[in-house]
């Protein structure tokens, strides 16, 4: 075998570990035989001039420099003999550069699930690329440089520290090649957590009593001496669908009993997230968890302590934490995550729920013990739709309000109005109905001072007992079909526009002229203002 077969053997190996191209050539710098990483020739290259190599040849001393081929990419010439051995990292650069651009497709995704900022950094811990935790880039962070990247890259280690602009964030850095490294923190997150444990710092007073819960019909008032009797009772559980009030009512049982003058915390089981419920409820001591503040922080019991805690939507509350509050019902004292001295407390608990517990109960979602604690008293809201002879009351009330809010000055609510909202389920119950009536106020022009049908949600009249409803009738010809459905569609435009041919035509979006004609050929005057 000849010298230069055993060089072209040994340059294969030498393309391996380097991860790039290797190379021999004579003393002028001429490719001989080039081979890649995977030790296949490249043939291409043949009897092209490598500059390095010519330069090493021609000095007899070995060169270091940069490639021809990729940028950044680093090579060597070392003169052997007759000829000259190059090699480069070509296949490794390459690698990185397609590894750094799938980390920058990655990044928003990154950023969005830590709750922070996400960085691509370079090897002096200069920020190269910035997202924000809703996938924004943030230009105003590149080229900034981080002390904690900057030694990260120089030790090639990760680091791990709090982050400097937000207390009890977590900032990581971490390199990924020599070159380039990731880094993250879940600033948003504790913000948002910091925020959430702030609002629960907050006593929270009971605006409402008993006078403001509006309704004379047979069951509001049952309820309403139900829970005057209740006033005094350690336990109370409140079943409602929702938009029925029930925290609402847990002030009025509040201020309604000897601890209205201690505080009302109320907290929605459904709306804190698992992993800091437990905190906001008992609190935790000073370092108990990442994001911690130092001295600690109340919890949402020791807040209430002498006064009432409202837990709404409990059924919402994991297995877990159920147990825990089941001793702190028991034993009447709470203990702060973290800590292991107990604080006594004297706090009356209404609980409320749009769900069936019990059917949770077998279900085994909900604690049996926990359910007969909470349940001292039960009192069940009545839904909307069973207690219609309450909406006139209810409507008048919204109204006096809404004329406060929007400077309006509505007076009165017509029959027709009034019909539609009695024959409605009001799924939505109380809450639906105001936000009807708010509509409707938005709509009624200024120099009107009635609530008409046509100022009502549409899906009102459509559901309504006296809106049209078209039979399907397939064995009738199409002029028979069209002209009973422009028959009702007319009809129930003039319904809603009160009998205003003006009105009911733009509702139509025809002229009123056609209007006209249509109700003379479908002999429909019956139907003109009086």
């Amino acid at each position: 075998m000849t010298q230069l077969s055993e060089i072209c053997n040994r340059l294969k190996i030498i393309a391996e570990i380097c991860e790039g191209y290797a190379t021999i050539t004579d003393l002028h710098g001429m490719r001989l035989h080039t081979f890649d990483s995977n030790g296949r020739e490249l043939e291409d290259m043949k009897d092209k001039v490598y500059d390095l190599a010519k330069l090493a040849g021609e000095t007899g001393e070995i060169q270091i420099g940069k490639s021809q081929i990729a940028q950044d990419a680093q090579t060597w010439a070392i003169p052997w003999g007759q000829y000259v051995i190059a090699a480069s990292n070509i296949s490794k650069m390459e690698r990185d550069v397609r590894l750094q651009q799938s980390l920058s497709n990655a990044l928003p995704f990154i950023a969005r699930v830590v709750g922070g900022e996400a960085v691509i950094f370079n090897k002096d811990g200069m920020r190269i690329m910035s997202v924000d935790a809703s996938g924004v880039t943030n230009l105003n962070y590149v080229g900034t440089i981080s002390n904690s990247a900057k030694r990260a890259m120089e030790e090639q280690m990760p680091t791990f520290g709090q982050s400097t602009s937000t207390q009890g964030a977590l900032a990581v850095r971490v390199p990924i090649t020599k070159n380039f490294g990731l880094g993250f923190n879940n600033e948003l997150t504790v913000k948002n957590e910091n925020r959430l444990f702030e609002e629960v710092k907050k006593y929270q007073s009971a605006r409402y009593t008993l006078k403001d819960i509006i309704g004379e019909s047979e069951k509001i008032t049952r309820v309403k001496n139900l829970c005057l009797n209740a006033s005094k009772a350690s336990s109370i559980l409140l079943y409602g669908e929702t938009g029925t009030g029930k925290e609402l009512f847990a002030q009025a049982i509040h201020n309604t009993s000897e601890r209205r003058s201690k505080p009302f915390v109320a907290i929605n089981c459904g709306a804190i997230p698992a992993s800091i419920i437990e905190s906001y409820l008992f609190g935790y001591s000073g370092g108990a968890f990442t994001g911690a503040k130092k001295e600690g922080n109340i919890g949402a019991f020791e807040q209430a302590n002498h006064g009432t805690i409202f837990l709404d939507e409990i059924s919402e509350m994991p297995m877990d934490l159920q147990s825990k509050l089941l001793r702190v019902l028991q034993e009447k004292e709470v203990m702060r995550v973290g800590d292991f001295n107990p604080i006594k407390l004297d706090v009356r608990i209404i609980s409320s729920s749009n769900r069936d517990l019990m059917k949770a109960v077998n279900e085994g979602r909900f604690r049996e013990d926990l359910y007969y604690r909470i349940n001292v008293i039960e009192i069940r809201i009545p839904p909307l739709r069973e207690r219609k002879d309450d909406i006139p009351l209810l409507v008048r009330h919204f109204i006096d309000d809404f004329n406060r809010v929007l400077g309006k000055f509505v007076l009165s609510v017509d029959q027709d109005a009034i019909d539609i909202l009695m024959e409605y389920d009001w799924r939505g119950n109380v809450r639906e109905l105001k936000s009807c009536i708010e509509r409707a106020m938005n709509l009624v022009d200024v120099n009107n001072s009635t609530i008409k049908a046509i100022h009502l949600p549409p899906y009102l009249m459509e559901q309504s007992e006296n809106a049209l409803i078209i039979p399907r009738q397939p064995i009738e010809s199409l002029k028979e079909q069209v002209q009973r459905t422009e028959t009702a569609a007319i009809k129930n435009a003039l319904r809603r526009a009160g009998q205003s041919k003006k009105e009911a035509a733009e509702l139509l979006g025809i002229s009123t002229i056609t209007l006209w004609r249509k109700i003379k050929e479908y002999k429909l005057e019956s139907l003109e203002e009086d």
